[in-house]
């Protein structure tokens, strides 16, 4: 007869933050990781295994052992409702992308759940880089859930803030090892403590939060934001970098990317009174710049700015800063030249090639800025004729062959 097992995890997505952070918090805090993913070859492998590595990288390197770990590939649906179902608790970590095809699987675990134990709820860690994700979910697990299944009771959804840093892993590093995993030292995942319907895990380095928008924005809004800002503006600066530590290490470029992030810091605490002081932003600010610099990571321009369609988007880092400050009537000229600095970006991978979105980005871009700040960027033309305008000039400057001062002197600029 089947039961649930308090302390295994199934977690959606074998991937960086997967491994790298998900995983490796559950399984040293004593859980048994069962991973699902669409890559047959690593689920193979952690099956054959049984662990892997999780390799730090910073002034000293450290090398982690992740074990009691198993794998199920996406295509056994059947034993992934079965583990789903049998779990103490569930995280989700298969970028935007690939929700789609796990939410239906989840509920079908939940209802599976049901006949299980029907008092115990399910927790569900949403470990994905987007704002209202517990709005997204409730909407498409209720509307695959029969009518009188009592959701609020037996599904918790507990909204994340991922922070830690992973970058892509190069061709030899894979061929050296399937599995290995490269990751920065931060390692704390704050998490919606009102999200849970069961006892918080008591997991190192999880850190619950009660006002969770708050601080889903603050990473949107201070750390991606700053990210971004780095590689478009260190991109546009010399196209010739190839990491983002080069960039910060021109005075210009951290110098810029420093005020922007502060730019937005005032935004953040106008936005949430009492919940941030001047402080706490600056110190988060200056560890993340910190971060940015670790030259151990060998973190690419290229990852931290590739995906235009989705970073310039309506509600992210750059746009959705902009449209919250002109709310408040608060400063964004930093914001908006970075945004401009994002259109102009077309970094590659290291076989020389842009992301695919980001090619069909650069045509929209072609028609002009405008075009990408309405059709991408989600300003319209009566409502943010200001904005349009002033997005226009600094494309014009940026674009001018004998203004390279505006382009490395920005600061002074804007």
């Amino acid at each position: 007869m089947q039961s649930i097992q308090q302390e295994k995890i199934v977690l959606f997505g074998a991937g960086k933050i997967g491994r790298s952070f998900i995983g490796q918090l559950f399984s040293l805090g004593g859980y048994e990781v069962v991973f699902v993913d669409i890559n047959k070859a690593v689920i193979d492998e952690l099956n054959k295994r049984g662990h892997y590595k999780v390799i730090i990288k910073s002034a000293k390197e450290e090398i982690l052992d992740i074990y009691n770990v198993r794998g199920v590939h996406s295509d056994d649906t059947g034993r992934i409702v079965l583990e789903t179902a049998t779990a103490g608790i569930v995280a989700i970590s298969v970028g935007q992308d690939g929700l789609e095809s796990v939410i239906p699987l989840l509920a079908e675990g939940l209802v599976a759940r049901s006949c299980i134990d029907p008092k115990y709820p399910l927790d569900i860690i949403i470990a994905e880089n987007m704002r209202n994700a517990d709005v997204y979910f409730r909407s498409r697990l209720m509307s695959l859930l029969p009518e009188n299944y009592p959701f609020d009771k037996l599904v918790g959804l507990v909204e994340t803030s991922i922070g830690k840093m992973v970058p892509i892993m190069q061709k030899k590093d894979i061929r050296e090892d399937i599995l290995q995993v490269f990751a920065e030292p931060y390692n704390t995942l704050i998490v919606n403590k009102k999200g849970f319907r069961n006892p918080i895990p008591a997991i190192k380095g999880l850190a619950p939060k009660g006002n969770m928008k708050a601080w889903v924005d603050r990473k949107l809004f201070i750390h991606n934001l700053g990210h971004s800002s780095a590689a478009y503006y260190g991109y546009l600066y010399n196209p010739e970098f190839v990491y983002l530590y080069e960039a910060l290490e021109v005075p210009s470029v951290y110098k810029f990317v420093l005020e922007t992030m502060q730019q937005a810091a005032v935004m953040l605490m106008a936005k949430y009174p009492g919940e941030f002081t001047v402080k706490d932003l600056d110190e988060h600010i200056y560890d993340l710049q910190n971060r940015f610099k670790n030259k151990a990571l060998g973190d690419t321009i290229f990852r931290v700015g590739c995906d235009l369609m989705r970073k310039l988007g309506p509600q992210d880092r750059l746009a959705g800063a902009i449209k919250t400050a002109l709310e408040l009537n608060l400063p964004y000229e930093k914001i908006l030249f970075a945004l401009v600095c994002g259109c102009h970006f077309r970094a590659t991978d290291e076989d020389g090639n842009m992301l695919k979105s980001d090619i069909e980005f650069a045509q929209v871009y072609d028609k002009g800025i405008k075009s990408v700040l309405t059709e991408i960027s989600g300003f319209d033309e009566i409502q943010y004729k200001k904005i349009l305008n002033e997005a226009e000039l600094i494309d014009r400057q940026i674009n001018d062959p004998g203004n390279r001062n505006f382009r490395i002197n920005f600061g002074k600029s804007v």
